[in-house]
Formats: C-alpha cells, sequence, structure tokens
C-alpha cells in the first residue's frame, strides 16, 4: 500500500477505536462476572479456521462450493504433514585415496504425507544433497544439489488385515516386517544383513502387500520392476519377486524371505541372462534385564543359475549386531558382517562398525562412528574410516 493510502486511513482507524472506548465506561462489570461461571474449552484446536470443508481437498470435493467461508487457503489440509530432515559429516578414511585428507558433505530431505480418509497415505520424498561426493560408506543421498523426488508412493489399508502399497522410487521390500532391531550406520551394515532380499535395488516401481494375521504373525510379498519402454513384467525388463513370512512380538522375532531376480547390469539396468534365487533370515531378542543389549542375526545366501560351476554358483552373507538402548543420553552399537556376499569356498572379507548416537538436543543426534572395512587383496591397505555424523530432525 503506497504512503499516501496509509495516511488517509489513519483517521479512519482512531475514529473506530472511539465508539469502542466509550462503551467500555458503560460496561456492566456484574455481567461480566457472571462469564466465569460458563463452562469453556479451550485446546489445540479452538484458534484454527473454523471452516470444515477445504475448497483445495484432494479429489476436487471442495470445488463449486460457496468459497466465502472462513477457510485459510493458504494453509495444508488437516491431514497433510511436513518432517524435514538432514545430516552433515566430516571424516577421513584411511586406505582409500581421494578420502584420506578431512572431507565433509551433507544431504536433507523433506517427506510430505497426506491421508485422505484416514485409511491411505500419499508420501512424496524430495531430496537433495552432495552425499556422494566423499565418505560413501555413510550412504547419503546424492544429487549434485539439485531437488530430486526420491520417491512417491501410496499405501492403503483394506480391510482389518490387508495393506498395500505403490510406489515409483521405493522398495518391493516396503511392507516387509524385518526381525532386526539394530540401527545400523554405514552402507554395508545398515540392511542387517538383507542385500539383495530388501528389493531396494532402484529399479524404479515397486509393489508390496501385507496381511497381518495377529499376534505377531505376518505374511507379506513384493515386486520390484524396471520403469522403462521395455515394461514392466516382460521378457525385455527386469523383475524382481519376493515373499517374506514374519513373527515378531515386542521382544524377540524372526522372520524369512524367498526372493528371486533376474540378472542385470546396474549400470544401465540391461539383462545379463538367467536368474538368481535369494534367501534371507533374520531374528532379534531384547532382554528385559537392565544393562544387556538387543542382539539382532542375518543370514543370506543366493544361487545364481547363470554360472555352470556348482563351486561358484552360490553366495553368503552375515550379520550380527549389538545394541544398548539407554547408555547416558544416547545409543551404543555395534557390528560386524560381511564386506560383500562371498562366493562358496572363497575367502570371506569383513567389516565392523562402532558408534555411539549422542541425543544432544530435541531433533539434534550426533553421532561418532569408527569402522574397518578388510581387503584380502595383496598389498591393499584395509579400509578404515573415522566419520562424526550430525542428525537434524524438525
Amino acid at each position: 500500500m503506497k504512503l499516501f493510502q496509509k495516511l488517509l486511513l489513519a483517521p479512519a482507524a482512531i475514529g473506530l477505536f472511539a465508539p469502542i472506548a466509550a462503551n467500555a465506561s458503560e460496561a456492566n462489570l456484574m455481567d461480566v462476572s457472571s462469564y466465569s461461571q460458563v463452562d469453556v474449552v479451550v485446546n489445540q484446536d479452538t484458534f484454527k479456521p473454523l471452516s470444515t470443508k477445504n475448497p483445495l481437498y484432494a479429489g476436487g470435493e471442495g470445488l463449486g462450493q460457496d468459497l466465502t467461508n472462513d477457510f485459510d487457503s493458504d494453509s495444508f489440509s488437516s491431514t497433510t504433514s511436513a518432517s524435514f530432515s538432514s545430516n552433515w559429516i566430516i571424516g577421513a578414511v584411511d586406505g582409500v585415496t581421494a578420502e584420506e585428507k578431512i572431507g565433509a558433505t551433507y544431504d536433507w530431505s523433506v517427506d510430505l504425507i497426506t491421508s485422505f480418509d484416514g485409511n491411505d497415505s500419499l508420501d512424496v520424498t524430495l531430496e537433495a544433497g552432495e552425499g556422494d561426493a566423499t565418505l560413501q560408506e555413510m550412504d547419503l543421498v546424492d544429487t549434485g544439489d539439485t531437488v530430486m523426488v526420491g520417491s512417491i508412493a501410496y499405501t492403503r489399508s483394506i480391510g482389518d488385515y490387508l495393506t498395500v502399497y505403490f510406489s515409483n522410487g521405493g522398495a518391493g521390500s516396503a511392507l516387509f516386517s524385518k526381525a532386526c532391531s539394530y540401527e545400523g550406520q554405514t552402507n554395508v551394515l545398515d540392511d542387517c544383513g538383507n542385500v539383495a532380499t530388501d528389493m531396494d535395488t532402484g529399479l524404479g516401481q515397486a509393489f508390496s502387500a501385507s496381511v497381518d494375521v495377529g499376534n505377531g504373525l505376518g505374511f507379506a510379498v513384493g515386486y520390484e520392476g524396471e520403469n522403462s519402454s521395455d515394461g514392466l513384467m516382460t521378457d525385455e525388463g527386469v523383475d524382481a519377486y519376493g515373499f517374506q513370512v514374519s513373527y515378531i512380538k515386542d521382544n524377540f522375532g524372526v522372520s524369512y524371505v524367498l526372493g528371486q531376480s533376474e540378472n542385470f547390469d546396474a549400470s544401465d539396468n540391461s539383462l545379463t541372462g538367467g536368474e538368481t534365487e535369494y534367501q534371507a533370515i533374520n531374528a532379534f531378542i531384547t532382554p528385559t534385564i537392565d544393562r544387556f543389549p538387543s542382539i539382532s542375526f542375518g543370514l543370506e545366501w543366493s544361487d545364481n543359475n547363470d554360472i555352470a560351476d556348482d563351486d561358484l554358483d552360490e553366495t553368503t552373507h552375515y550379520f550380527i549386531g549389538a545394541q544398548f538402548d539407554n547408555v547416558g543420553n544416547g545409543t551404543l552399537g555395534a557390528a560386524v558382517g560381511s564386506k560383500t556376499p562371498t562366493v562358496e569356498n572363497a575367502d570371506a572379507e569383513t567389516m565392523w562398525e562402532a558408534y555411539y548416537a549422542y541425543n544432544y538436543a530435541d531433533g539434534i543426534t550426533i553421532t561418532p562412528v569408527v569402522y574397518v572395512k578388510e581387503n584380502a587383496a595383496a598389498n591393499t591397505d584395509d579400509e578404515t574410516g573415522i566419520i562424526l555424523k550430525t542428525s537434524f530432525e524438525f
């Protein structure tokens, strides 16, 4: 508003206050005091807009209605929420030439969640960062600072038992109930030993469905397919399938996964011939004894039918982790496992990590991480990483 217009409004505003001041002197104090006898309920929704209908409600239900109500058009739907997170890391890795000097990197993401009827959820993740520029073992998001849609998914509960999930950019195991309580920090040890059966290969399209039988017993299926011109579930495109059964209670659990994936080159998603069958079993236990850690275990094995040599067609991958949840003001954990799936009759390369996630403040966690990744090749040093990670959630 121009300055001249503001000056014209000033006398009008003063004129409005004059009758208010006059009426205040005539107030009946006895009537005012009686207001204290009326029950008035004030809660967190008291001062929100009173409209019960959002004219921009998803699905278009509000279109065509009277828009002269008190709805605040600048606000989100009451069923929409947003959460934000960012990870900053600094450190160095001895044994990796490009990372031996101290380096730093970061990523961030925004998760938008909307429910339309209380039994479903539309989830969109926006992310950006330079996470793969250095300290790659920490597996941060790398988009070259460009904001991108990491994944978009729709989840819906059908009845009391069935849940379905559709996604682009998500994992085929989204509704799997993995029996693992360990919160891993490094890329190798954060999946509890499920390298292939996690069905998170980035092919593009994903589907999952789960049935909660009750009393901790559940079943789930998953699919992941190449989202390209080759099409889904075709001879030309890459497809992966999985089935899981799990039994999980408050302080213990076990799960089993059987999966199958067509062999492909991850650099361009081109088929290389044959299929690989995967199986994995996970278990965890959380003792109810003070100062005892939760223990998590994972074992995955595979059989590639495209390899004729019976001594080279199978691999194994293991993981063991322990976690103390209440050590001071944080969580202490350590794990050991296979660096990569180990071909039968070959020497296994192992990796271990240790960390302490300190709750510095609400929404801020500071985590020092130490890891060693073994290299069995001659004249090749082991990798030793010392990294400090700070996570923000708001």
